[in-house]
């Protein structure tokens, strides 16, 4: 059985879009365990509205999206779990596809598959997954970390299925962390276990309205958790293909939203981190040029 655990926080108008999904899956064999993480709209009125026996709704005050999922991973029943975000949703042949890979690949602990973007007007938008050595339709995904640096992100969390013991090896999802707790989980998994992945698209991220590229709202995170656990990481697994680069990445997004914000000092300092880690990435250089210039030309240009 797959236990499916969905984190709920405030969202009454996307939420039975997501259970939904769920409901319509061609396979059967599941449970939905909604971790309603202090909600106070009516988001938990639209789940039980399902009224459906399979649904067990987990109520906690709010502690955030690693401490909902955490929960979930506690009261789940199955031998596997898969996370879907409660904006998010899924074909209708999402869980069978990860049973064909759980099948096929017995060897592997995580299962993962593509997805595409629709934006709020119904737009969808496929991934660029980039250095996949495999040719056939699925696979086990070798380089994680080489096709990371180089695409979208391998592993979404509303398009990954684990065995259930996976997230509580590494001490499940880390909690306190704002923002990237499931990118640093992703990559832990990444050097321990094995990856079967599907190059089908059988999940939707539904993009929100502010996830363009206008100027960032949120500040990155002090003290950078990620970029520490992440540096550790690489110390302890200097040998895994594409690790270092996918370092340098975490510090050059956070340049980004640094160049965004008009912040120069914190958009070197985290520029310099990145290039110790991918010194010939020309865009980081970019960013050192952007930083000398005046800020109502750097807006014009961001």
């Amino acid at each position: 059985m797959i236990s499916v655990i969905v984190p709920l926080y405030n969202k009454e108008d996307l939420i039975a879009i997501s259970i939904g999904s769920v409901l319509k899956q061609s396979y059967k064999d599941y449970e939905i365990i909604v971790v309603n993480d202090g909600s106070t709209d009516k988001s938990i009125d639209m789940v039980k509205a399902f009224n459906d026996e399979r649904i067990r709704i987990i109520n906690q005050k709010n502690a955030g999206v690693a401490a909902a999922r955490n929960k979930g991973i506690e009261e789940a029943k199955g031998e596997f779990i898969a996370f879907l975000d409660a904006d998010d949703e899924w074909k209708e042949d999402y869980l069978a596809t990860q049973m064909e890979l759980a099948e096929r690949y017995p060897q592997c602990d995580v299962f993962a598959t593509n997805y595409e973007f629709c934006d709020a007007n119904g737009k969808k938008t496929k991934t660029i997954i980039r250095g996949i050595q495999f040719q056939e339709e699925s696979g086990v995904l070798n380089n994680y970390f080489e096709v990371a640096t180089k695409s979208h992100p391998p592993i979404w969390t509303s398009a990954v299925m684990l065995r259930i013991n996976a997230i509580p090896s590494l001490g499940g999802f880390p909690i306190g962390i704002k923002s990237g707790e499931d990118l640093l989980t992703w990559a832990r998994l990444a050097v321990k276990y094995k990856i079967a992945y599907s190059k089908k698209a059988c999940s939707i991220y539904n993009v929100p309205n502010n996830s363009s590229f206008a100027k960032p709202t949120r500040v990155p995170q002090l003290p950078d958790v990620v970029g520490s656990k992440l540096k550790e990481l690489y110390l302890n697994n200097k040998k895994v293909i594409g690790l270092k680069q996918y370092v340098g990445l975490w510090h050059k997004m956070r340049a980004s939203i640094y160049l965004r914000l008009n912040r120069s000092r914190e958009c070197n300092k985290e520029t310099f981190q990145a290039l110790h880690y991918m010194p010939s990435n020309l865009k980081l250089y970019l960013y050192l040029i952007l930083n000398i210039l005046p800020q109502r030309v750097q807006s014009l240009i961001n």
